[in-house]
Parts: C-alpha cells; structure tokens; sequence
C-alpha cells in the first residue's frame, strides 16, 4: 500500500525556530551537507489555510472525472506568482521563508533571486496515462537540468534552494517525496559530474520509474546500473503535513511517488538563487509581464513589499547606481497611486559601482581558514584570491592560479563594512 510505514524508511521533520534564526545549526547543516532538510513551522498556519482555500477554487476536487486528466506539473499559470491569491503571493516572499533562504545560501535576503512560486496539484489516478512523461512514480533526478542553463557548482557552493511546501498530511494521501541523503564528499551517489539520470548527456528525458530504468538498462547499462545500486536503495520518503517544507538542492537526488488512489495532494514549490547566479533560470513568465493584468497585482505588490521583498524580485537595492533625481521621480509617479514610498530609495547613500569594491573573501582558497574582514593578516592577489599568512608564505607570495604578487588586502572601516559587508561565499582550492 503506497505510503504503508512499515515498508519505507521515513525522515521526520524538525521544528524551526519562532526567533531569529529560523533554523538552528544543526538544520543548516542538514542542509548542505545531506542535501535537504525537512522543517514545520516556518509559515504561518492562516496563510496555509488561505491558500489551500483558494486552491479549492482552482483546481478539481480529488477523485473527480476532471482530475483522472490532469498528469502534468504546474499550475499551468492558474496559481503562478504573481497569482490572484494573496496567501500564495505573501507566503513566496515571507520574511521567515527569506530569512530561511539567507540561511543556507549564506547570503544576505538582498543577494536572493525568486525564481519559481507555483502551486501544484498532483492526483492519484486510477490509470496511469502519461506514457513516457507520467509523474505518478517519478524516476529518481536532479531538478538542475529544468532550471539551470549550466551544472551546478562544487557542493560547497550552492546558488540555489529549492522548497516544496505542503499543505496536505501524507498519512492521508500518500504521494512523499523520496530523498538520497548525501553521506560525504566521497560518497558515490553524489560523483562529479551528476550526470546519470534521463534527460541529461544525450538520454532523453523520460519521467516514468519503470519506463525510465528499463531504458535505461538498454542503451546505457552503466546508468541503470549505478541507479539501481546507489540510488533507489537509500531513499528516505519524507514526512510532510500541512505547513512542511521540505527544502533541498538542484543536485539533490529525489523524486516524487504515488498519491492513494482518489486521493489529490497540493504543494508549493519554490526555487531561490544567489542575484549572481544568472544562468539559474525564472520558471515562469518574467514578474513584469504580470503588470498587463487589469486588478493591478503586480503594482500593488511592488508598493506594499518591504525594500528586502523587493530585491528578492530583482528591484535595485537602495544606494544602486540605478537611483537617480531622474528615476525617483519616475519610478515615484508610476507607484505611487498604489502608495509607493521612494524615501527608503532617496536617502541612501550610493553604492560604489559592481565590481568597484573587494569581496573579502571569508576564507583561505589553500587551506580553508577563516579570515575575519577585520583580519590584517589576509593577502590578495589583482584577482583577489585570498590567501592567510602562513600560505602566503609557504607560497612565496606569489599567487598559484595567475602567478601574480599576494599583498596585504586592505581592512575595510567598521561603518563603510556595515554598509558593504564581507562576502560570505566560501572558495576553496585544495592543493
């Protein structure tokens, strides 16, 4: 029976935080070191409610005619942020939601890009009539492929979080999601390149398990057998109940499985990327275009968010170079009927130009040592790779990667730091 207890190994949630920080250490680490982390009460329960109200409105109900049809992903539009929902909309951008984010990407909220918020019916159906592109008990995957235009970077980098939150109980409808817990950088699930699975390196794409590995096994015997043996033996199903986020990784192996027959599970996922990580795709039609819409949804999310909320939808951050007399007042007069406040805007001080300012770098690339931005024993070369002082010396001072000088990096002032904090990315070049 799908969803049986006795038959799956089951990850339980933990509890977030009611504070700052939302997740404790212990959940952050899950995070980037397992590759997920499972999580209650980060939303509140009313929005929950709100939206699974107005997801009633939308979608067919659970074990009616209508939903035997539906074997896609998404909402097709009908519940994509901007969405005519205000729970939907206001859960995408909840300040804990963010602070979340800013948690495990190791980035302030203003460093964050909204890349995905689309809420998602999935049924169990009697008959499975997808064929190849069935979604009812997914092959097991990586979702990097449908949202990066590159592979992701080296595990210990992140660009992105991913989120699928729940608003239903699995108890009652089955349909978890499977998850391989990374154990290490030498575990061999996780092999560099992540390449192994449908869709990716010249196999085509196919959703279907048993279509999939059994295509698999045909025209690439290695694959399938690398997927039998590494993967679907160590999945964990999550536990999920109203209000459960399951937060994981664009190179985090899982995959969705059968819902009870009858039964209809919703669920919002959501992606978030690093601003700089441009090649991480918007899933969805760009947020402006949403400005065409007569009830002004768009407009009035722009005028009511929070200079924070605002960034994360790729508005310029006070003090950006963008901000002008000029651009004030017109960006003034076409938001202010909505009650737009340029002051925030105004009365910040500009930044200097992208690229016009070192990153302090927060640790040795060589040997991985933290150093502090207050730290005057940190070197850098014209690249600003960042080396300690004992590398430096070991080095010669002399850069390894462009064989340039290492001098002393600069310490930046105590108030021009609050304004332009030290990075947070970490780069590390063992030798």
């Amino acid at each position: 029976m799908v969803g049986a207890r006795e038959e799956h190994r089951w990850e339980e949630p933990t509890r977030a935080g009611t504070g700052s920080p939302v997740l404790d250490a212990s959940q952050v680490a899950a995070w980037r070191e397992r590759g997920f982390v499972l999580v209650d009460g980060v939303v509140p329960s009313e929005r929950l409610e709100a939206l699974a109200a107005h997801a009633d409105t939308v979608f067919p109900a659970a074990g009616s005619p209508e939903s035997e049809r539906l074997n896609d992903f998404g909402s097709s539009g009908r519940m994509t942020f901007p969405a005519e929902c205000d729970a939907l909309n206001q859960i995408t951008l909840d300040p804990r939601l963010l602070a979340v984010v800013s948690q495990l990407l190791d980035a302030s909220v203003r460093e964050i890009r909204l890349t995905q918020s689309d809420l998602w019916p999935k049924y169990g159906r009697q008959e499975r009539l997808g064929g190849d592109r069935d979604h009812d008990d997914q092959r097991i995957h990586m979702d990097y492929p449908n949202h990066s235009l590159t592979h992701p970077p080296a595990w210990e980098t992140p660009e992105a979080v991913e989120a699928i939150l729940y608003l239903d109980d699995v108890d009652a409808c089955g349909g978890a999601t499977a998850v391989v817990p990374r154990t290490g950088p030498d575990d061999p699930a996780y092999a560099w390149p992540r390449v192994r699975t449908p869709g990716v390196a010249g196999l085509p794409w196919i959703n279907d398990r048993q279509r999939a590995e059994a295509h698999l096994a045909e025209v690439a015997p290695e694959v399938a057998a690398f997927r039998a043996e590494h993967l679907y033996p160590r999945e964990v199903r999550a536990r999920y109940r109203p209000g459960t986020l399951l937060l994981y990784r664009h190179d985090t192996w899982h995959r969705g499985t059968p819902l009870r027959t009858g039964a209809r599970r919703l669920a919002l996922n959501l992606t978030y990327r690093l601003a700089e990580a441009g090649w991480v795709s918007v899933l969805h039609p760009g947020w402006a275009w949403a400005m065409y819409r007569r009830s002004g949804v768009m407009e009035r999310l722009i005028a009511e968010a929070t200079v924070d909320q605002r960034c994360v939808l790729g508005f310029p951050a006070p003090g950006h170079p963008y901000w002008t007399p000029e651009t004030l007042c017109a960006v003034e007069a076409r938001f202010g009927a909505y009650g737009f406040d340029v002051a925030p805007y105004r009365d910040a001080p500009p930044e200097p130009a992208p690229g016009a300012r070192l990153a302090l770098r927060p640790n040795c690339e060589r040997c991985d040592v933290d150093l502090p931005p207050e730290s005057d024993a940190v070197y850098i070369c014209s690249f600003e790779c960042t080396f300690c002082g004992r590398c430096t010396e070991q080095l010669g001072a002399t850069c390894p990667n462009c064989g340039g000088e290492l001098v002393r990096r600069p310490v930046r002032p105590a108030p021009a730091l609050e304004r332009f904090p030290a990075s947070t990315q970490r780069v590390v070049k063992r030798p």
